[in-house]
């Protein structure tokens, strides 16, 4: 069995002194930036770069891990460049509003919005898989996620962060496709992941989202960054350690399913602090979303509205923006007549529209079933 390493530290603040001091006791066991960076190399750099948010509301990895990981491979001898395909708004918008743009300039860093891509084969279930064309040709990877809830797969980590190489519109694609079953759906993020794997990931998990993320949650004090090469591993221990069942795990149960490293129990080697030494007893997880259990098609077909949640518009909140419209996969959502209107028998309930609306406007209705089992769980 092989055995995979991650490597903790707890980070108290955003400090730039302090970010940078912990990023080189974290990778200090892992041999160093110069482990994964060699000189002349071009190495992207793939935040989680969600939305156009300030850096506040822990929506998207904070500017100034992203600033000392750049620095770090320049002084490996890399030649680092920023990259991703925001779920909604151009990247550079992204990169301006979340802070990293500043940080590119200060810098002197390259931005790079993914718009080309390549079709590449994938390692089972999905015979092809197209990813950004930079994502594939940089010779290094460094995956910089922030670690998050999420409604659909419970975390945001370091494999679903590699999402983001899907190209804009391809993403909407890959729902409709795949994001109507969390398992199925989890089976693409590995299939993604196996395609090729970053070379490093460290996850940005100073302050993370915990309740109804990636978009729409809370920001949470957590204090720690980890770091692994393989990503698997890294996400299994921020797992532990805010706490998410073994039943909610769906990308871990896919690659335990594959027999994948990095996932397997007793696998993992823990260097710096402890899972335990830095668990969040009460971080709040994502609501359940759906309890179909397996249920034969004819019955999740008629019972669905009762069996899940489903996104709702908030009087009040909502101002009729086309985000959300513009992002549903199956094209369910509509304006009209001064109201947005949501077709529940198209929707799929992958909540694209409230992971993407920048105004928190859409809310969770939970259908009579789902309430039911909610008690009993």
């Amino acid at each position: 069995m092989e055995t995979c390493t991650v490597s903790n530290i707890r980070v108290e603040n955003y400090h730039n002194t302090v970010v940078r001091a912990g990023l080189e006791a974290l990778l200090a066991p892992l041999g160093g930036m110069s482990r994964f960076v060699l000189p002349g190399e071009r190495v992207l750099i793939k935040p989680n770069m969600l939305s156009a948010k300030h850096p506040d509301k822990a929506v998207t990895t904070h500017p100034t891990v992203v600033k000392e990981v750049i620095l770090l491979v320049r002084e490996a001898g890399g030649i680092p460049f920023v990259g991703d395909s925001p779920g909604v708004g151009g990247v550079h918008r992204v990169a301006e509003k979340s802070g990293i743009l500043d940080v590119l300039r200060e810098t002197g860093t390259e931005l790079v919005e993914f718009s080309e891509s390549r079709e590449m084969n994938g390692s089972g279930m999905f015979k092809r898989i197209p990813l950004a064309t930079p994502y594939l040709d940089a010779d290094r990877v460094i995956n910089l996620p922030k670690l998050k809830t999420h409604e659909m797969m419970t975390i945001t980590c370091g494999v679903k962060n590699l999402f983001g190489a899907v190209v804009g519109t391809a993403k909407a694609a890959w729902h409709l496709k795949a994001g109507a079953d969390r398992e199925l759906f989890a089976r693409l993020l590995v299939e993604i992941y196996e395609v090729r794997h970053p070379d490093l990931t460290i996850v940005d998990a100073i302050t993370a989202m915990e309740g109804d993320g990636p978009g729409s949650g809370d920001p949470r004090f957590v204090g720690c960054l980890l770091a692994g090469a393989n990503a698997l591993a890294v996400d299994k221990v921020a797992a532990d350690i805010i706490g998410i069942p073994d039943k909610m795990r769906y990308v871990e149960r896919a690659a335990e399913r594959l027999g994948l490293p990095g996932v397997a129990a007793g696998s993992i080697r823990v260097l710096g602090d402890q899972p335990a030494e830095l668990r969040v007893p009460d971080f709040r997880l994502p609501h359940i979303s759906d309890v179909q259990f397996g249920l034969p098609g004819f019955l999740k077909h008629r019972l669905k509205s009762q069996l899940t949640s489903r996104p709702v518009a908030i009087a009040g909140k909502c101002v009729l923006c086309g985000i959300c419209r513009d992002a549903c996969p199956p094209g369910a959502i509509t304006i009209s007549n001064g109201q947005l209107s949501i077709d529940y028998r198209s929707c799929i309930r992958c909540f694209c529209c409230r992971e993407l609306c920048p105004h928190a406007a859409l809310a969770v209705r939970e259908g009579l079933l789902l309430k039911l089992a909610k008690r009993v769980l």
